[in-house]
């Protein structure tokens, strides 16, 4: 009788341990999740910031400075930091066709330590116009911190 209780004991520390482990380790994750998600909102709303006073070059900060950068957009594919800074200075060569811009709808989802999964809603304000669409952001944890690795946006 003595050994079933000590038993049934032992059994409850180790479920509670169990639990209370499981619980620590949710915990901690979230918070690193939380400030990953905070690190990528602020890089982008740094580019928000940089677009509207027409700062493209400051607006491609966001993105990782590689030649395996990626833009994608309707049919047209851009590989690398600098072709994809030239495509936005060529299409966006005045503050008229810049506009005003705003991200919403914002989903982050972390893939891994280093990299999330960004889904959202740009739309631009212009004179004659307010074109809008949605975009999928690939982010990687770089030496630089987070950055846009594979944009596509439609």
């Amino acid at each position: 009788m003595k050994n079933l209780i000590s038993r049934a004991i032992l059994r409850s520390a180790i479920a509670l341990a169990a639990v209370l482990i499981i619980e620590f380790t949710a915990g901690s994750i979230s918070a690193a999740e939380s400030k990953d998600a905070a690190e990528i909102r602020a890089v982008m709303a740094a580019q928000v910031l940089a677009w509207n006073r027409g700062d493209i070059d400051g607006f491609m900060n966001g993105y990782a400075r590689a030649e395996t950068t990626e833009f994608v957009s309707g049919d047209k594919l851009t590989r690398g930091w600098q072709t994809v800074r030239d495509r936005y200075k060529k299409k966006y060569d005045s503050r008229e066709k810049m506009g005003t811009l705003t991200f919403s709808e914002l989903k982050i989802t972390p893939l891994s330590r280093d990299a999330a999964l960004v889904i959202g809603r740009w739309k631009l304000v212009r004179k004659t116009d307010k074109p809008q669409g949605r975009f999928t952001l690939l982010f990687r944890r770089t030496a630089a911190g987070w950055r846009i690795v594979h944009d596509h946006t439609s």
